[in-house]
């Protein structure tokens, strides 16, 4: 398939709500293609805007640079339950390349999204994998790690993320 251009911030992509998909079935090129990049940039998540197709879809695969791949395909994903531990992790993005943040987020949550086939889920997803999926769920509401900082360590990492582009 094709390794896409991953729009990096402040692309004003970055900072809209997606548009629900209509039809599954017709992802499946994009979805490939996501896949491609995401494996390829390397991470372990990638939202659609992030490539620049502005609908609810994200892929993410949390464990495939320590073991074994398990790729989730996420169509107008939502949380349906979050856990009430949280906890604070540093979180890069494919968007923000060179900088990392520490954001709090649940530690668990269940996710409902739709698969490929059109079929609806339901996933308890815990540690890394949680927030993988908190993370790129952002993306479709049109939030980047920035967005979760305080105002002074946002304003610090986005001075270093000027310098380094």
């Amino acid at each position: 398939m094709s390794i896409l251009p991953i729009v990096t911030w402040p692309d004003p992509r970055l900072s809209q709500v997606c548009e629900p998909v209509r039809d599954p079935a017709t992802l499946t090129d994009l979805v490939q293609d996501m896949f491609d990049t995401m494996y390829n940039a390397p991470g372990r998540g990638l939202a659609a805007p992030q490539v620049g197709v502005m609908q609810r879809v994200f892929v993410m695969d949390p464990t495939w640079k320590d073991g074994d791949r398990t790729p989730y395909v996420c169509i107008n994903p939502e949380i349906v339950i979050s856990g009430d531990t949280v906890a604070k992790n540093t979180e890069a993005c494919l968007s923000i390349p060179g900088v990392s943040a520490d954001v709090i987020r649940p530690t668990e949550i269940t996710l409902a999204y739709t698969d490929l086939d059109g079929t609806r889920q339901e996933t308890w997803l815990t540690g890394f994998a949680a927030t993988c999926a908190q993370h790129e769920l952002d993306h479709l509401n049109g939030i980047v790690i920035f967005d979760r900082l305080s105002p002074e360590v946002r304003a610090a990492l986005e001075t270093e993320y000027a310098a380094l582009t």
